[in-house]
């Protein structure tokens, strides 16, 4: 029998890495001990990343346009064979939103995906960038399976898929992030609930693991209680091709203990791969 390698994979949107880290993000990731790391809303330079993550770490980083907006990176203890940030057509700016790198892993090339999707806003041009940018994503999603049958995407993808991911859905059905539109992207990607039909094969790996259950969630908002209650939403997914999926031996959303112990309002989604 072949040896297999766990790879495990994290990925959080920070929130702003500088202000994660003050809050004692570094904490949380010395523990983790993480073989790739996805981050979404980065809001700092490259050299800012490097500092804070230290030089054992390879990074790519994809920031926005905007200065002070959005921005992905991965980071590896490997280094990536390639790695794109083009998504969509020219006149599309993804800047900052997607980042792709193949790493060889067991023998074998895996490429991760970190992404962070627009909130968006109803009746406003943010929303009509949100849906530009997700039909960006659906045409691409083919081809990434094409490309490496272990394939994957993670981030904050800001679409709660089924009311499952939402604590309070039913306030939230006119609002952006649980938009029926929205959501038929997602019955698109993984399929829609109770079908037969996958849509483009993806895999929600976070649903199939912990199956038909509320959450569990990974973003609470910062005001109210809605984090000592659990009033919140499951908008940070990874996405698996079916062969990666088949290979999922641990999923975990690590909530913090209490409010204050937080680094960021979005938990880390952590998955531990066999390959």
């Amino acid at each position: 029998m072949p040896s297999t390698s766990r790879l495990r994979v994290a990925s959080v949107n920070v929130n702003g890495v500088r202000a994660a880290y003050r809050r004692g993000m570094a904490e949380w990731l010395d523990a983790r001990d993480v073989d790739l790391l996805a981050l979404q809303e980065v809001r700092a330079s490259t050299e800012d990343l490097q500092s804070l993550l230290g030089d054992e770490w390879s990074i790519l980083h994809d920031p926005a346009t905007a200065k002070g907006r959005a921005g992905v990176a991965i980071a590896s203890r490997r280094r990536a064979s390639i790695h794109r940030v083009e998504l969509g057509a020219h006149d599309f700016d993804s800047a900052g939103r997607w980042l792709e790198a193949d790493y060889e892993v067991g023998g074998r090339i895996v490429t991760l995906v970190s992404a962070y999707v627009h909130s968006g806003e109803v009746d406003t041009p943010k929303q009509v960038e949100k849906f530009k940018f997700l039909d960006a994503m659906q045409a691409r999603l083919p081809e990434l399976a094409a490309h490496s049958e272990l394939a994957l995407v993670v981030g904050d993808l800001n679409v709660g898929h089924r009311t499952l991911d939402i604590k309070n859905w039913k306030g939230n059905v006119k609002r952006a992030g649980f938009l029926p539109e929205e959501r038929a992207y997602f019955d698109r990607f993984v399929g829609a609930e109770g079908s037969d039909d996958h849509g483009l094969g993806w895999v929600d790996v976070g649903r199939r693991f912990a199956g038909d259950v509320d959450g569990p969630y990974t973003w609470w908002s910062w005001r109210g209680k809605a984090f000592d209650n659990d009033s919140g939403w499951r908008i940070d997914y990874q996405l698996a091709t079916p062969a990666l999926a088949e290979l999922v031996t641990d999923y975990t959303v690590d909530r913090a203990a209490t409010y204050d112990t937080r680094f960021s309002d979005h938990s880390p989604v952590v998955v531990d791969y066999a390959i």
